[in-house]
């Protein structure tokens, strides 16, 4: 009897120390929530700095493919380029033919796209750090095919190959800043990558300009040696990088995620750094109570579903609102007569409008959020969009229109770049759980990818004077296309600003409204039951039917 009753007693006694614990973790991650919430972008900014530095650093391996899209798409128009890889036309002159231009600007996207694949794996496996390393060594290598190709199809080969990390980069960087930046500073780090991009555009365009005048094989060799500007120091920066503290305690490496996060805070008391772990800690059990696994498979089943079609829709949107007719407006222009050196020159500063656009942006999400900002974005663009139509049945003749038509685009990429480019990347790496990120982001991005591809095809289609020959008209399509985004938009598309993970985990588990993302009040600690753990010491999910009105409260399910 004696026994029976140390044994029982023994028992109560864990119970009691798994009580203890776990509320500990709850009253940690609680006022590390609250600390976020109340935290500035000043203070944010004065108290995690290497955050910052390590995101900034790992999101310029985009400007690579930024500057290899330009690139690609304008050596075709380079005299000395085309008679290297072309066919000659009879006058002395050489061409691309257009098979191989498709082959070649769609070659990349399809290396992206096994890329993204690979990423959302490996990230997962392997951690962010190992996986940037070994996609930034695969990069330095992959250079060296387009550097020495001999014929078109080796340059194809180099392509596709180089499309490889650039799909891994794709993704990593946006999910890594989400996950080592706090919710102050979220929507600029993430909405950095899209600055990134435009910056490797800018820099392409500079250097296709400079090279423009050079007769030899150089004009197209140096801009494909200048892309081993940017690995090597980025890897070499990776080396000394911090791991994803959420990726450690998904792994269960809570010291080491302690360790990281008080690098990546300055000046962290040790109840801050174990406040910010038990808010991973906390979150990660809520996701594992709604969804246990993290494979593909599982972004596809129930709650994780809306959030995979969000973060898909929102991608796919950049493709579908009329971004490939941004391009264009140096076509209008040197219809109106503008010299092709001067349009190439305004082509750069309509990437240094973007930039603007991008870094305004900053301004724009802090005080309306992202579901306003795309809202808007769409509206400003459908009626540029319907407006540029428009004047395409005016004749070509008209330079007054044709001057109109390019300078109304350039308008339309200052739009473009202050909402849809930047905020698109906020609402990618918020949306997804923190368990399904890396894989979700993966599938936003394919879906991205894939849209591009036929954009690539049908644009050529519409503009070509042997096929459609539409001209300006082509916007009246992408008007319409535009309107159905917003309507999706309007519908689907939830607000997460100021939002942390485990609060937007609550919301969806809920089934909220994405009209009533932004007003519904939230608790991720209060749950239901006399707060006693379950005998296995895992966190519970427990489902609750509710009406979602405005100002009632909506709270987490988890029992301890």
């Amino acid at each position: 009897m004696e026994g029976k009753v140390t044994t029982e007693q023994t028992v109560l006694d864990q119970v009691r120390s798994e009580i203890d614990d776990y509320n500990a973790v709850v009253e940690s991650a609680r006022a590390a929530v609250d600390a976020e919430h109340n935290m500035t972008l000043k203070e944010a900014l004065k108290r995690y700095p290497q955050a910052v530095g390590w995101s900034v650093l790992l999101s310029a391996a985009i400007i690579m493919e930024g500057f290899d899209v330009v690139l690609i798409n304008n050596f075709y128009a380079l005299p000395q380029f085309a008679e290297k890889y072309g066919e000659p036309l009879g006058d002395g002159k050489y061409t691309i033919t257009a098979a191989w231009q498709a082959g070649l600007s769609n070659g990349a996207q399809v290396g992206e796209i096994i890329g993204l694949m690979l990423n959302g794996w490996a990230s997962e496996r392997f951690g962010y750090r190992k996986t940037m390393i070994a996609a930034l060594t695969m990069m330095i290598c992959a250079i060296f095919i387009p550097f020495f190709a001999q014929n078109i199809q080796t340059l194809l080969a180099g392509e596709i190959l180089q499309g490889i990390p650039w799909g891994v980069f794709q993704t990593l960087t946006t999910a890594y800043a989400a996950e080592i930046s706090p919710v102050a500073l979220r929507p600029y780090l993430t909405a950095y990558v899209n600055i990134c991009w435009v910056i490797g555009q800018l820099i392409a365009s500079g250097v296709l300009r400079a090279v423009l005048g050079w007769d030899s094989q150089w004009a197209y060799r140096v801009p494909f040696a200048l892309q081993w500007v940017w690995p090597v120091p980025i890897l070499v920066g990776c080396i000394f990088a911090p791991e994803s503290p959420w990726w450690q305690v998904r792994k269960g490496y809570l010291s080491e995620a302690r360790r990281t996060v008080k690098r990546l805070n300055k000046g962290a008391t040790e109840e801050q750094i174990e406040g910010s772990v038990s808010l991973m800690i906390h979150t990660n059990a809520i996701e594992k109570s709604i969804s246990a696994g993290t494979s593909y498979w599982d972004c596809f089943k129930g709650i994780d579903l809306r959030r995979t079609e969000i973060a898909s829709g929102a991608w796919a949107i950049q493709n579908l609102c009329g971004s490939a007719f941004m391009g264009y407006s140096t076509f209008f222009l040197e219809q109106a007569g503008l010299p092709t050196e001067h349009a190439f020159d305004l082509s750069i500063g309509q990437y240094a409008i973007g930039m603007c656009g991008t870094a305004f942006s900053w301004y724009l999400m802090n005080h309306f959020g992202r579901r306003t900002l795309y809202l808007a974005g769409l509206i400003g663009m459908v009626t540029f969009l319907i407006v540029i139509g428009g004047m395409g049945f005016i004749s070509t003749s008209n330079t007054g229109a044709q001057w109109a038509i390019g300078a109304l685009l350039l308008c339309y990429t200052a739009l473009y770049d202050g909402t849809v480019g930047p905020v698109c990347y906020c609402l990618v790496a918020e949306i997804s759980s923190t368990r399904l990120r890396a894989k979700t982001v993966v599938i936003a991005r394919i879906a991205y990818n894939i849209f591009g591809i036929i954009n690539a095809v049908i644009m050529p289609y519409f503009l070509n004077a042997k096929e459609l020959n539409w001209g300006a008209k082509t916007g009246l399509f992408w008007a319409g296309m535009c309107f159905l985004c917003l309507i999706w938009t309007y519908f689907r598309c939830p607000e997460p600003r100021g939002r942390t993970y485990g609060e937007l985990d609550v919301l969806f588990e809920n089934k909220v409204s994405a009209r009533k993302f932004s007003s519904t009040v939230v608790d991720q600690f209060a749950g239901h039951g006399d707060g006693t753990p379950s005998p296995q010491g895992e966190y519970e999910s427990e489902k609750e039917k509710m009406s979602h009105v405005e100002d009632k409260p909506v709270y987490s399910h988890l029992e301890y």
